[in-house]
């Protein structure tokens, strides 16, 4: 039973932990989705003998994506954490209070300064065009009322994929790699890694992904939970994943991971230029302005937790379990 069973902490191993949430996650989510757009079309009326043809087109399925994917992430985090790790929400990064909306507020802004750096480099380089303002994409509302679609869903995607793979995942990762061998600090950059390599690996089969995309997911993953290793909490990577996002597609136009855009767009731009550098139909995250970008990113991650701090260090409490985290 010890492959299955850490006796001394009286509960499931790392890896066992990691399987269970993540699979509960894989397996919630697409129900609580099914649910809500048969809910939608029930309020909207749209349940006709068409049935359910006319959603794949319909701009409201990414926000309605976005909400079964944080429903299903808080949840299955829970009762994990509950059941199978036996330590609060809190414990996952969201020890909230003035410092932790601080740290959120410069993520957001971050974010939004990295992006806009990459769209004015490309801008500046003739690979992009702006060739309209304020569109709206598969509705006739008022571009107020679609901007809500884009804003909603990537509130969603940062919340709930910053909760799984860096609040659990990453932390369950370090909990189980901290052998005497490597330390909690270690064990934390370890996993850092680790959690990194899985979120690239789930992004390689969107659309127009290469391998280039995927290794710089893999670098996205890395400045996301570089917020998390330096502080202990979810703040900065929450609030840059959001703001990535946001600007990149919602105001600027760019496609997302591969993905197009939904709802409403500030701008309406026209990718040119070298597909190396700019990501072609992936978006600029699949470029080499993308890396540079993180990396960046990364370093003033780092400063800020200088300036806040005094010091830049990995929190060797990710890799510490609940009977040492918790007073």
């Amino acid at each position: 039973m010890g492959l299955f069973l850490d006796e001394g902490a009286g509960r499931l191993r790392a890896l066992w932990r990691l399987a269970i949430q993540y699979w509960a996650y894989r397996v919630i989510v697409p129900l609580l989705f099914n649910l809500l757009v048969v809910a939608w079309l029930l309020a909207s009326g749209r349940t006709t003998s068409a049935g359910l043809g006319a959603v794949p087109d319909s701009p409201v399925l990414p926000l309605i994506s976005g909400v079964a994917g944080l429903v299903g992430a808080a949840l299955t985090v829970w009762l994990a954490g509950r059941l199978l790790d036996r330590r609060p929400f809190s414990g996952f990064g969201f020890h909230l209070g003035a410092g932790w909306c601080l740290d959120l507020l410069f993520g957001m802004v971050l974010g939004a300064l990295l992006i806009t750096t990459i769209f004015l480099v490309e801008l500046g380089m003739g690979w992009v065009a702006v060739t309209g303002e304020f569109e709206t994409y598969g509705t006739d509302a008022p571009f107020a009322l679609c901007m809500l679609l884009p804003v909603g869903a990537f509130l969603c995607v940062g919340f709930y994929e910053e909760t799984v793979f860096r609040g659990y995942q990453l932390k369950n990762a370090a909990e189980g790699l901290n052998y005497a061998a490597l330390g909690p600090r270690g064990a934390v950059l370890l996993a850092l890694v680790a959690s990194s390599v899985f979120f690239g690996a789930l992004h390689a089969d969107n659309p127009s992904a290469t391998p280039a995309s995927t290794f710089n997911i893999v670098i996205a993953g890395l400045m996301l939970g570089s917020g998390y290793v330096l502080s202990g909490e979810l703040a900065i990577p929450i609030g840059l994943h959001i703001t990535w996002n946001l600007f990149q597609g919602a105001v600027y136009g760019f496609p997302v991971s591969g993905f197009g855009p939904f709802g409403a767009t500030f701008l309406v731009t026209k990718q040119g230029g070298p597909d190396l550098w700019t990501g072609g139909p992936f978006g600029p995250e699949g470029g080499l302005l993308a890396p540079a970008a993180m990396l960046l990113g990364i370093l003033l991650i780092a400063l800020w937790i200088r300036l806040r701090t005094g010091k830049i260090s990995l929190d060797p409490s990710i890799a510490e379990s609940p009977d040492r985290a918790l007073p």
